[in-house]
């Protein structure tokens, strides 16, 4: 599974802004091949930085998505709303039987 996380910097209108962006997107984030979950998250003390968090079944699903018309249409609107560049990381399941830690 791959674990996408996005942390986006907004001004107090423009997030609400990206709010209907996403509330518009994300059941059809949901129907692309390989997606599990969409998730906003809102940092604790600031109200104006969101994260979504995705879970894909593998990462060709997470590119395929990304390349397409959708998500750049929907990126290209959502970029426009940042106060500062988004960050972006992409996360894989940790199995501890497949890597061993050796001392």
């Amino acid at each position: 599974m791959i674990h996408r996380f996005v942390k986006m910097y907004f001004s107090e209108s423009s997030g609400k802004e990206f709010f209907q962006i996403f509330e518009q997107s994300v059941e059809k984030i949901k129907e692309f091949k390989g997606c599990h979950q969409v998730i906003l998250l809102k940092d604790v003390n600031d109200e104006n930085v969101m994260m979504t968090y995705s879970i894909w079944e593998k990462d060709e699903d997470l590119q395929n998505y990304r390349t397409s018309d959708f998500f750049k249409n929907t990126w290209n609107k959502t970029k426009l709303l940042f106060v500062q560049k988004a960050e972006a990381w992409s996360m894989k399941d940790y199995k501890a039987n497949e890597n061993s830690i050796k001392e």
